[in-house]
């Protein structure tokens, strides 16, 4: 007899979440290193004491690490499986009944409390301690490169350099890129990093790079550059900059400077390739697993503040990935200094 499957209405379900995640699920894996417990003191001075509780940050950041580890580049589309995924939702501390964000929420917060409050350097430095502790920071030897991430911008609409006239800007009618640009022109990452102007100016976001390194087509984009330990290619630091090599290879020093500073860690030797600030440096796998595992291939947000996220946002899922896979539960701990 053909069968039926019958649906019968319950006034009251028992359903546990932990229980129905596989042990060995790489979320599961990355639950154990992010330990966000100091987050809502981190940011408590950029909300206001009076009016309606807003969406709890730690909430926002563990969707985001979700969408960077799993290659969920849309936020609406991250909204989405948060909501249907179980593994997700456990992740994100979210019940069976819980409402998750609407994906305009991230852009709120994004150009906001978590850009005011740099809150993707303090999550990602944690990271950094959690890997130092674990041993898996040699910190004797370091390497340095970058890669280029094509910026989120298009070739029609730009100008020739001697018809983009920033004198002409009026800062308060400007979109927030230009602005971020116009504040980045005196900076050694950005605009102080070369007197060379190039050919061609984005309109959406003129701080991205006309660029032919590639030894193909021109195209706009950004550096992203890492300072790594070469130990197990833990990535110490990150750094957006424009991308021409005085800006990429001057961000050394400041990513030294800055691990040093943070962790008390200066390496013995520091590696860099012949072609840094090149694309021939992609025999490096970290810039590979982000094109290929991570999807970022082109950028989503616009000047160097939302690629500074970005990029941040990238090396945490990447660091916390590796934390997971090298099952660190069994290395002997080590003090953070």
């Amino acid at each position: 007899m053909l069968g039926r499957q019958k649906v019968h209405a319950r006034l009251f379900y028992e359903f546990d979440l932990e229980t129905h995640i596989p042990s060995d699920h790489l979320l599961r894996g990355i639950d154990r290193f992010l330990n966000l417990e100091g987050l809502h003191e981190e940011v408590r001075d950029f909300y206001s004491h009076t009016g309606r509780p807003s969406l709890d940050p730690e909430l926002m950041i563990r969707m985001l690490v979700i969408g960077y580890v799993m290659g969920l580049r849309s936020e609406r589309r991250l909204c989405q499986e948060v909501h249907l995924n179980l593994a997700y939702r456990w992740f994100c501390r979210l019940g069976l009944e819980d409402k998750v964000p609407d994906h305009s929420s991230f852009s709120k917060l994004r150009h906001g409390k978590f850009r005011d409050s740099d809150i993707f350097r303090v999550v990602f430095e944690h990271v950094v301690a959690q890997c130092i502790a674990h041993g898996l920071v040699g910190g004797q030897g370091f390497a340095v490169d970058a890669s280029l991430i094509s910026a989120d911008v298009q070739k029609q609409s730009s100008s020739r350099q001697d018809k983009w006239n920033t004198s002409a800007i009026d800062p308060k009618d400007a979109p927030r890129a230009v602005r971020e640009y116009l504040d980045t022109l005196d900076a050694e990452a950005f605009g102080a990093a070369t007197p060379v102007q190039p050919k061609f100016t984005a309109h959406a976001d003129p701080a991205s790079q006309w660029t032919a390194a590639r030894k193909g087509p021109a195209f706009f984009a950004y550096s992203d550059n890492y300072l790594i330990d070469t130990d197990h290619g833990i990535i110490m630091d990150v750094e957006a900059t424009r991308s021409v090599r005085q800006a990429e290879v001057g961000s050394t020093l400041t990513m030294l400077d800055r691990t040093a500073k943070r962790f008390g860690i200066r390496p013995d030797w520091l590696a860099a390739d012949t072609a840094y600030g090149s694309e021939a440096s992609l025999v490096e796998m970290l810039f590979a697993h982000l094109k290929r595992i991570l999807g970022l291939t082109r950028l989503r947000l616009r000047g160097p503040l939302g690629v500074k996220d970005e990029f941040t946002l990238a090396a945490i899922a990447q660091n916390l990935r590796k934390l997971a896979k090298l099952n660190p539960e069994t290395t002997a701990m080590k003090a953070v200094g």
